[in-house]
């Protein structure tokens, strides 16, 4: 099993594939703060007050996942060409896998305590509707599919129609009850803007690394008016969100190409290109740390205890990897060659975008 890697653009030939850090870099910020919002709001629940991480998660709501979108979307150009059957395999069995395996192995866990509320019988119904409307954490790679495919389906429709269409959704606020139809509309303008707008996002980060310091003071402007909008509450506006989502996401792409310039926190370089194991893994660890914390107290302060239970869910997830590598467990993170339907790539691991 190899590592997780990011895949350049080059021209568009895969023929050199480079690695781009500051890719990593991103995915890896975004990652990290997915793992803290369900950590730090998850602990806060069961305590019944918030502590002082409350407000860099509230900080990073804007931007947190329109940035994870944008990027998903930014390679897609690369492989958009792809006939139907290699297309499907890489960008909707591919998901699609992983999703069955871990929101079953996510219901294993709290199955007991469903069927305890109300029946196994209830507990069972429940499964079966974890495919359609997405379960807990993994809404997001329940989602990346259903984006991969109207984006290759719509091809033929002009682009700036489709992302004036994704943009006004995005301000509808829909809100249907179901997750998918709600954050697809909340969320494709993102997705779509990566795919679209794919060169300029490369240029971008360019231009930010020929130009550290005008970067650095970019990015404190946008600290200071994205920290100034979300404490008044201006944040959630409509075409507010919005611009919110693509300056923050500009600001992620700007810093960690900084990081990635100045060779600084690797480990959010690597915590990036493992992005999809955390994701998928983070939920144990991070359950576990908080059930212990809470029901020990052996750490008084909440907003301590969120920052150890995030710490947890990152580093349990890449453990858990690690175990996986060693029991050759592999079909936890690696798709088994009985689940591809077009013939499989070498090297061929769980990854977010090519």
């Amino acid at each position: 099993m190899t590592s997780i890697g990011t895949i350049a653009a080059s021209g568009g030939s895969r023929t050199s594939p480079a690695r781009l850090d500051w890719v990593d870099y991103a995915k890896g910020i975004c990652i990290v703060m997915v793992v803290m919002m369900h950590s730090v709001l998850g602990v806060e629940l069961a305590a019944g007050e918030p502590g002082f991480m409350h407000g860099l998660v509230a900080f990073a709501k804007p931007f947190r996942m329109p940035d994870f979108f944008l990027i998903s979307g930014l390679f897609l150009p690369l492989v958009i060409d792809r006939d139907w059957r290699i297309y499907l395999d890489r960008k909707v069995v591919h998901f699609a896998y992983f999703y069955v395996l871990w929101v079953t192995i996510q219901f294993g866990f709290k199955a007991p305590a469903f069927a305890a509320e109300t029946s196994w019988r209830d507990a069972g119904l429940l499964y079966l509707e974890s495919f359609v409307e997405p379960f807990g954490t993994l809404w997001f790679i329940y989602l990346l599919p259903i984006f991969f495919i109207v984006t290759k389906l719509t091809r033929r429709i002009p682009p700036l129609a489709i992302w004036l269409a994704a943009a006004l959704l995005e301000t509808a606020r829909i809100a249907t009850g179901w997750t998918a139809i709600d954050e697809f509309c909340a969320r494709f303008v993102y997705f779509y803007s990566g795919y679209l707008f794919a060169a300029h996002v490369f240029a971008l980060s360019d231009r930010a690394r020929r130009h550290p310091a005008l970067a650095l003071a970019a990015l404190g402007a946008w600290a200071l008016v994205n920290a100034g909008l979300v404490a008044r509450g201006a944040s959630e506006w409509p075409m507010i969100s919005l611009l919110l989502g693509f300056s923050g996401a500009v600001a992620i792409v700007t810093m960690g190409t900084l990081l990635a310039h100045a060779r600084r926190l690797n480990f959010l370089r690597f915590c990036g290109e493992h992005s999809i194991v955390i994701y998928l893994a983070f939920f144990l660890p991070m359950a576990a740390t908080r059930t212990l914390l809470l029901r020990t107290g052996i750490i008084p302060d909440i907003g301590t205890m969120s920052l150890i239970v995030t710490i947890a869910g990152v580093i349990g997830a890449l453990l858990i990897w690690q175990a996986a590598l060693r029991l050759h467990a592999y079909f936890l993170f690696e798709r088994p060659d009985a689940f591809w339907i077009a013939p499989k790539k070498a090297g061929a691991v769980l990854q977010a975008a090519e």
